[in-house]
């Protein structure tokens, strides 16, 4: 007879659940992120922007102060850090364009010494912010021409209020500025201009011959200022430094060339000179565009292996757009300057053009940026594909991965700062005013401004308008 023999039942096994501790800590994770991440500072200062286009510059004074969470201009900030830096650099050009010339001051000096802090700060955590995130989450870096206005705009507001002690010490910050570009023969040299024109000027009247040729000099290589030609013919006759350019202009009326060479007789008449800031440098936009367009700009930057991935995960149809920062349009930069002596119009010239320096500095700068925006789009799919197979694979791993790419993409922020008013176009305006007291008129972008100045026999002024509009 036969027994049946019993067959073992397995074990029921428990109907695990998917695995949510991990996937609720990853989406808890993305959540945080996407909690944490911010506007883009170009959108954080859009109303503040706003209000210069429509000429409201005490408004974006506010504005401004609201950001750094100040109530008045005249308050400083504890926190100069980051994005607040900018902020402090753009409370300085409004607080110039309001003819608040000390605390633009303080504030151009607090931000350039903060930015320089920056540059040399940057550590593992904030490559890897970059990597994965955003560019925007290390410290900012200002290209060459931003840190040559810094000096060459406070140089301006200490010659506004006559301080030639504090127009030298931003001369020499230049200098050491200029000495890095040319050491890495950076395009911004010519932005050297206007700072250069500045410093000589400043040496000039702190009697400092030979140094004031020296900076006119250097002014001379990247702008044609015929007014000057009579301050130099004049400070030839007191100092020795000679370049090709001097020599030229002084030809054979040179005072080195004769026997004994004497002292130009001083003139009774002052020394105006007149500069008048207007528009504003185009400011940096978040922009998505397809991401065959981002690998042609990248094109001689990204690695082969990072342009074989992108091409790869493109055709699998799992990235079809990067995003990356562009600049956006600059203000004013048609618009035509206007000074006169009481009624009389008189010329502007050096019309540097700021803002196509801005917009040659980042099409230079393009390329990199775009190869670490794909960089960082390649980084999302990876951590999303690690964060699948950690779970197992299946529905919630799909959904674990689907989370983490998603909030990685939410915080990816491209990286929109920049000193965005700084002026698009610099003029200048400079001739001898007899003693006494006169009325000038200086204009720009339909602003229009009288100032009262008294000259002294031999003496000298600055004055300036700025308008950011």
């Amino acid at each position: 007879m036969n027994v049946p023999v019993p067959v073992p039942v397995p074990e029921k096994k428990a109907v695990q659940a998917p695995p949510f501790g991990i996937a609720t800590r990853t989406l808890a994770l993305c959540s945080f992120l996407a909690l944490g991440a911010c506007a883009g500072h170009s959108d954080r200062t859009r109303e503040i922007r706003s209000a210069l286009d429509t000429m409201q510059p005490k408004r974006a004074l506010a504005l401004v102060n609201e950001e750094l969470e100040v109530d008045r201009g005249e308050e400083g900030t504890e926190e100069v850090s980051g994005d607040n830096a900018l902020l402090i650099l753009d409370r300085a050009m409004i607080l110039q364009q309001l003819d608040s010339t000390k605390l633009s001051s303080r504030d151009l000096e607090l931000a350039d010494k903060q930015i320089e802090i920056l540059d040399l700060s940057r550590n593992a955590v904030d490559d890897l912010g970059k990597y994965l995130f955003s560019d925007e989450s290390g410290p900012y870096k200002a290209p060459a021409y931003e840190k040559l206005m810094i000096n060459s705009m406070n140089m301006l507001n200490y010659l506004v209020r006559r301080d030639l002690n504090g127009a030298r010490i931003e001369a020499r910050r230049l200098s050491v500025m200029q000495k890095f570009i040319y050491e890495h023969e950076d395009p911004a040299l010519a932005m050297v201009a206007p700072g250069s024109y500045l410093a000589g000027f400043t040496f000039e009247k702190s009697g400092r011959p030979q140094e004031a040729l020296r900076y006119y000099d250097e002014a001379l290589k990247f702008g044609e200022y015929r007014t000057l030609v009579e301050p130099i013919q004049r400070l030839a006759g007191l100092a020795s430094y000679r370049s090709p350019r001097i020599r030229k202009l002084l030809g054979d009326a040179d005072p080195l060339r004769s026997a004994a060479p004497t002292a130009p007789a001083e003139s009774p008449d002052g020394d105006l000179l007149v500069v008048v800031n207007f528009g504003r440098v185009p400011a940096k936009v978040a922009k998505r565009i397809p991401i065959g367009l981002a690998l042609t700009y990248a094109s001689g930057i990204i690695s082969p292996t990072d342009r074989g991935r992108a091409n790869a995960l493109a055709a699998q149809g799992l990235v079809t757009w990067v995003n990356y920062p562009e600049l956006g349009r600059a203000r004013g930069q048609y618009a035509q300057p206007e000074f006169a002596l009481g009624s009389r119009w008189m010329p502007l010239e050096g019309m540097l053009a700021v803002d196509a320096e801005a917009k040659r500095a980042w099409e230079d700068a393009r390329g990199a940026v775009v190869a670490s925006a794909i960089t960082r789009m390649i980084a999302r799919i990876v951590a999303g594909e690690a964060a699948r197979q950690a779970t197992g694979g299946g529905l919630t791993g799909l959904l674990v991965s689907l989370g983490t790419q998603a909030t990685l993409t939410a915080v990816d922020t491209p990286d929109t700062r920049s000193w965005a008013t700084l002026p698009a176009r610099i003029a200048f305006g400079r001739m001898r005013v007899p003693a006494g007291t006169h009325w000038v008129t200086l204009g720009a972008r339909g602003v229009r401004r009288q100032q009262r100045l008294v000259m002294s026999p031999g003496g000298w002024a600055v004055l300036h308008l700025t308008v950011l509009s």
